[in-house]
C-alpha cells in the first residue's frame, strides 16, 4: 500500500510560536489550553510544568501565566491583568488580526458579523472587542434572521473555509449598503485544505491525526469525508485499527495545525506495521 502525507499539514505558525514560548517560560499556567491537542498539552506540562487553568480564577500561587493560541476575551485580559502574574501572550497574529479589526470597525460606527462558531474561544475573543452590535454566524440561514444597519464589517473564524466564507459575504452584500470585507482566513489552514483536498481525491483510506475539540482538525476531516469515504480522525496511533486498510492501495495523511510532528510520526510507523505483511 502506498502511504502518503499531504503537502501542507500539521503545525501552523502560531502554534509554533505557543510551543517555544510554553517550552522557554516553563513553570506556567495557561489560561484554557494552550492549543487543542491534548498530547502535546500533556508533554508540556510533564517536561517544562505548563498546567492548564479552565479560567482566570483558577490561578493561585501561579506567577507565570501565558495566554493560549486562540486568545482571550477582553474583558478577561483585563481581569487578569490586575493578578499578581507576569503575562505572556501566546495569541496567535492571525487571531489578534480580526480582535483589532472588530475593535476598529465597531468604533468606526460598523455592525460586525463574525463568520464562525459562537462557542469556540477564539470567536468569543474577537467578539468581545467589538464596541457596537455584533453578530456570530455560523451558516446563511443564520444570517437572514438578522436585521442589520447599513454599514457592515465582516470578519472570519481564522479555520473556515473561504467558499463559505465568500458566501456569506455575497449575502451581506445583497442586504447592506456598505460591507467592509476582512479575509482572516489563516493561510496555514487555506495550504492545509487544498493539500488535504488534492490528497483525499486520490486515497482509498484517509487518516486526518488531531485534537478532536480543534476546529480546523475537524474541518479537514470533513473535506476529507466528502471525497474518500473511509476517512478517519484519530488524536494518536492508539486508535489506529488493521481492518481500516485492508484491501486499500492508497493511504492519505494530513494533520490539524495543534498536531506536532512527534505524534504524526508514530501515526505513520503504526500504519506501516499495521499494513506491513
Amino acid at each position: 500500500m502506498i502511504i502518503e502525507l499531504a503537502k501542507n499539514y500539521g503545525f501552523c505558525f502560531g502554534v509554533k510560536r505557543a510551543i517555544k514560548k510554553a517550552e522557554q517560560i516553563k513553570d506556567a499556567a495557561t489560561i484554557g489550553p494552550l492549543i487543542h491537542n491534548n498530547a502535546e498539552i500533556s508533554r508540556l506540562q510533564k517536561s517544562f510544568n505548563v498546567k492548564t487553568l479552565q479560567s482566570i480564577e483558577d490561578l493561585g500561587a501561579e506567577k507565570k501565566a501565558i495566554i493560549r493560541t486562540h486568545g482571550i476575551t477582553k474583558q478577561d485580559l483585563a481581569a487578569l491583568q490586575k493578578k499578581d502574574v507576569e503575562i505572556f501572550d501566546a495569541t496567535c497574529p492571525f487571531v489578534t488580526k480580526p480582535q483589532q479589526i472588530c475593535e476598529k470597525m465597531s468604533n468606526e460606527g460598523y455592525e460586525i458579523v463574525i463568520f464562525g462558531d459562537e462557542n469556540h474561544p477564539e470567536v468569543r475573543g474577537v467578539k468581545s472587542y467589538a464596541n457596537s452590535k455584533a453578530y456570530v454566524i455560523l451558516n446563511e440561514e443564520e444570517l437572514e434572521n438578522i436585521k442589520l444597519g447599513n454599514r457592515v464589517a465582516v470578519v472570519s473564524q481564522t479555520t473556515k473555509k473561504i467558499e463559505d466564507f465568500a458566501r456569506i459575504v455575497r449575502i451581506l452584500m445583497l442586504k447592506c449598503k456598505e460591507v467592509r470585507v476582512f479575509n482572516t482566513i489563516c493561510d496555514a489552514t487555506f495550504k492545509n485544505q487544498e493539500a488535504i483536498m488534492e490528497l483525499s481525491l486520490k486515497s482509498d483510506v484517509m487518516i486526518v491525526v488531531g485534537g478532536k475539540n480543534s476546529a480546523n482538525t475537524k474541518q479537514l476531516f470533513l473535506i476529507a469525508k466528502q471525497n474518500c469515504e473511509d476517512s478517519y480522525l484519530i488524536e494518536t496511533e492508539k486508535e489506529l485499527e488493521r481492518a481500516w486498510f485492508e484491501g486499500k492501495g492508497h493511504c492519505g495523511i494530513s494533520a490539524g495545525a495543534s498536531t506536532p510532528d512527534w505524534i504524526i510520526q508514530r501515526v505513520l510507523e503504526k500504519i506501516q506495521n499495521l499494513t506491513t505483511i
